[in-house]
């Protein structure tokens, strides 16, 4: 029979290995960094001494573990069990690294993914796409590359930025030519110490409060011509351009959305506990119908957003097209569901669930981020309903998958 929900050995032991690492090495410092919104740089090496960096899903032909979709959402849902903010710390290089991977030519691989996969201590990435007027209209991006002798001059800013300002490698987007469309968009590769890029304001946040997030400010920052991902129009190896960004974010989606189920998890099974020791009437609440409801419910959606995800997740390994934006589904009933399980379980707790004494309010605070990065529920409706209505513009996926796809 075909179907079939087990996992392997290998996944089993990556599962636990990310869960014990979440348990032991993340919990205890969560409240820490959500409280100083530091960089939990500790935690990082850590993570990085043990496999659970994006390292380990880099393909192997550059250095990295090669494993595969589902075993990488299986680390992002217990990494994100343990605290969303540390968990995004952890993997936020790895939109870095979807980029290149998803828009560079072969020596650019073999530079770059070769200097994430290789270095004794974690290197940092950035993904700039986002500006202060280009959010989910990724094409409107008003960030500047002029051609020059011997590379680009790029000038403009990026907005929300992970990583942004603090990172080993940025990969920023620019328009080459706003007369050209699309097709003047193009992604360039600025390396740590280039006096042409700072960091701007550190936003403050909600949630993820352990996650960096900053403005990154370019202002003539030189690049040579061969940090042009994919190489420059007409050069023979070059990739797939603009098209390499839309890719590269549907190809994000599962493990986001995995991600929102290890938060939703989270709230979940600590409601649960609370419900069943918490006696109210002569009765643990979880008896009343009213609070035993609430948590059959919130269990149910985790459990329908991870089938949702591991389908996406198996259609991607096996080089499926998402015709039906399968990995919108993904993404948007997995935030939406971890944003009500959250809501619930601070209810579920009552007052306790709104004093920062008890983890609930963090991890609903954690939730909202999910409605909202790596494209909105908003945005993956219009996804999911161009999709189904047969309309292949440019926001649904169309083209041959990119060898981000692809574990060597």
């Amino acid at each position: 029979m075909p179907l079939d929900f087990t996992l392997t050995p290998e996944q089993e032991e990556i599962k636990a290995l990310a869960h014990e690492f979440a348990e032991k090495e993340i919990r205890p410092v969560a409240p820490h960094y959500d409280e100083t919104e530091e960089f939990p740089w500790p935690v990082l090496k850590k993570a990085h001494e043990v496999g659970l960096t994006p390292v380990a899903v880099m393909p192997e032909a550059y250095g990295g573990g090669g494993l595969d979709i589902i075993s990488n959402m299986l680390i992002a849902e217990e990494l994100h069990w343990g605290c969303a903010g540390i968990a995004v710390a952890i993997t936020g290089t790895g939109l870095a690294a979807a980029a290149i991977l998803a828009m560079g030519n072969e020596a650019q691989k073999k530079k770059w993914i070769g200097e994430f996969c290789n270095a004794k201590t974690p290197v940092v990435g950035a993904m700039g796409l986002t500006e202060p007027s280009a959010g989910s209209d990724a094409m409107a991006i008003q960030t500047s590359a002029k051609k020059v002798d011997g590379g680009y001059l790029i000038n403009g800013a990026k907005q929300f930025i992970t990583n942004g300002g603090i990172a080993d490698l940025h990969v920023i987007f620019a328009n080459t030519d706003p007369s050209a469309g699309a097709a003047g968009i193009a992604a360039f590769v600025v390396e740590k110490g280039n006096k042409g890029l700072s960091m701007g304001r550190k936003e403050k946040k909600l949630g993820v409060r352990a996650s960096h997030t900053a403005q990154v400010i370019l202002q003539d920052c030189f690049v040579p011509t061969e940090n042009r991902l994919g190489g420059e129009p007409g050069d023979p190896d070059a990739g797939p351009g603009a098209l390499g960004a839309l890719l590269m974010l549907e190809h994000s989606r599962p493990a986001v959305a995995a991600g929102s189920i290890g938060i939703a998890r989270a709230a979940f099974e600590f409601a649960l506990d609370y419900a069943q020791q918490r006696v109210a009437f002569g009765k643990p609440i979880i008896k009343h119908e009213g609070i035993g409801f609430k948590l059959a419910e919130m269990a149910m959606n985790i459990d329908a957003a991870r089938l949702l995800t591991w389908r996406a997740g198996w259609m991607a390994q096996n080089d499926m097209l998402f015709k039906r934006a399968e990995g919108s589904m993904a993404k948007a009933f997995s935030a939406d569901m971890a944003m009500q399980v959250t809501l619930d379980a601070v209810q579920v707790l009552g007052g306790y669930g709104y004093i920062r004494e008890y983890p609930v309010e963090k991890w609903m605070r954690d939730a909202k981020i999910y409605q909202i990065w790596e494209g909105t529920s908003e945005i993956q409706r219009l996804v999911i309903a161009r999709a189904i209505s047969g309309d292949r513009r440019p926001l649904t996926r169309e083209q041959p998958k990119p060898q981000i796809r692809k574990a060597s």
